[in-house]
């Protein structure tokens, strides 16, 4: 599985023009796009910041899908009187251990690792990182995205509320400090967003008594 993240750097006070178009415009154009497999958007309304992400089951639909997502980023952005920078990932890793609505927080660690450690930094991510995340109250669901030319990696975590993801952030510095000690990486950003919606179909739910706690 592919995906492509884009980041909308808008006018706080016409970010709902944004969000407006994302949902009922340019969602169903690229849902209607062979081989995707859903869409996710979170946002930062004091800062006029949303994160809108879109899922492919392969790295060929995700090119074959540049055109039609393109044109529909820039129409955001516009509406947004802001700019919009977009990366592409292979998701290395997910879990979703239970479903989180409009509403709840979501947090997108960007991180940089050396090309020949990536392996091992997922690997870490699936022994380490994920059981920890597991045992946090309020912890939905995780995904793991890996850029394997430029060694970046952006790790997102979907809490039940902002509160739980507030309440979660003590706990995500250990990981995080833990995670940079085993891998040899760096973290470049910390954010932190609300979700507006997510279709993306990450996987099917995995009880919290499953194998990954």
């Amino acid at each position: 599985m592919h995906a492509r993240l884009s980041l909308i750097a808008a006018d706080p006070a016409r970010l709902d023009d944004v969000v407006r178009y994302v949902m009922e415009d340019a969602r169903p154009r690229i849902e209607g796009k062979l081989g995707n497999l859903g869409m996710a958007m979170a946002t930062d309304a004091e800062k006029g910041l949303a994160v809108v992400e879109s899922f492919w089951v392969s790295a060929d639909a995700m090119r074959e899908s540049e055109r039609t997502v393109a044109s529909t980023r820039e129409e955001a952005a516009r509406r947004g009187g802001g700019t919009v920078s977009t990366e592409q990932f292979r998701v290395a890793s997910q879990l979703r251990t239970a479903t989180a609505g409009p509403g709840a927080g979501v947090r997108v660690t960007r991180c940089d690792i050396e090309a020949g450690a990536l392996d091992a930094a997922v690997a870490a991510y699936d022994d380490t990182v994920v059981p920890w995340l597991t045992e946090t109250d309020g912890f939905c669901g995780t995904v793991l995205l890996i850029d394997r030319a430029t060694g970046r990696a952006v790790v997102e975590t979907l809490w039940r509320s902002r509160q739980a993801m507030a309440q979660s952030r003590s706990t995500a510095a250990a990981i995080r400090a833990d995670a940079v000690a085993a891998t040899g990486g760096a973290i470049r950003a910390i954010e932190e967003y609300v979700l507006v919606f997510s279709t993306a179909a990450l996987g099917a739910e995995v009880p919290m008594t499953s194998s990954h706690r």
